[in-house]
């Protein structure tokens, strides 16, 4: 059974492509051998790869081969690629509209204004003011955006502000539904010094204590007991009452 017919196309995937390829090639130079070994014929064989690599076969010389393939070839006829007259055309319609906007874009920018017309001057000065309408026109969406998410950021803080403060009330009910004990006090009241020692007292106290400030700080410490401790304070002293009465 004869193999099937290979549909001769180029091959997509790159591995099977370099296979083939060296198969191929191995397969051609072999037939390039025997066909110069068979018939003693003067066989030459170059090939380059997709990659650029040089692979070649010569029954012989290469380079004697080649010369004689130019002599019996002839003058080799350099050919030149035919040039389209319509070409240079469309260069030169390129170049001049090249030209053109490069002389809109300096009007635009205020140059180049010599050789305009009025009506060409009055065109140019509204297209200026509509580009200039519309650059406004964004320019005040954006700062419209930016207030309106200042303002969603400005509540959002005023509403945790807000929760902040209703835990801090909430604490203070549950301080005083459960008679814990409150914050301590501390107060620094400054006190006079003593009469005797502002008068009286020895040259060499007042040198070491000259750098003293003229006030001295009490510190005063204040406990607030509780108020399951003050019903037990005041259900003891109610007892020794009645007993002192009974007595």
């Amino acid at each position: 059974m004869g193999r099937g017919k290979i549909d001769i196309r180029k091959i997509e995937n790159v591995n099977s492509r370099q296979i083939t390829f060296s198969k191929r090639r191995t397969g051609l130079l072999k037939k390039a051998h025997e066909l110069a070994v068979l018939c003693e014929a003067e066989v030459a064989v170059i090939i380059f790869s997709n990659t650029g690599k040089l692979f070649e076969f010569s029954s012989s010389d290469m380079k004697r081969i080649l010369s004689r393939y130019y002599e019996c070839r002839g003058p080799i006829e350099v050919l030149t690629p035919a040039v389209n007259p319509e070409e240079p055309k469309e260069v030169d319609l390129l170049k001049l509209e090249m030209e053109k906007l490069t002389s809109k874009h300096r009007q635009l920018l205020g140059k180049d204004l010599t050789g305009m017309s009025v009506q060409e001057l009055g065109a140019l000065e509204q297209q200026l003011n509509e580009g200039l309408l519309s650059i406004k026109e964004r320019k005040e969406k954006l700062l419209l955006q930016q207030l309106a998410q200042s303002k969603m950021l400005e509540k959002q803080a005023i509403l945790k502000n807000e929760a902040l403060l209703k835990q801090v009330e909430e604490f203070k009910g549950f301080f005083a539904s459960t008679g814990q004990l409150a914050p301590l006090v501390i107060n620094d009241t400054p006190m006079e010094k003593n009469d005797s020692e502002s008068k009286g007292g020895s040259g060499s106290r007042e040198t070491e204590n000259s750098w003293l400030d003229d006030e001295i700080y009490d510190t005063t410490l204040t406990l607030w007991p509780t108020s399951s401790v003050c019903r037990k304070r005041k259900m003891s002293s109610g007892e020794a009452s009645t007993s002192n009465t009974e007595t």
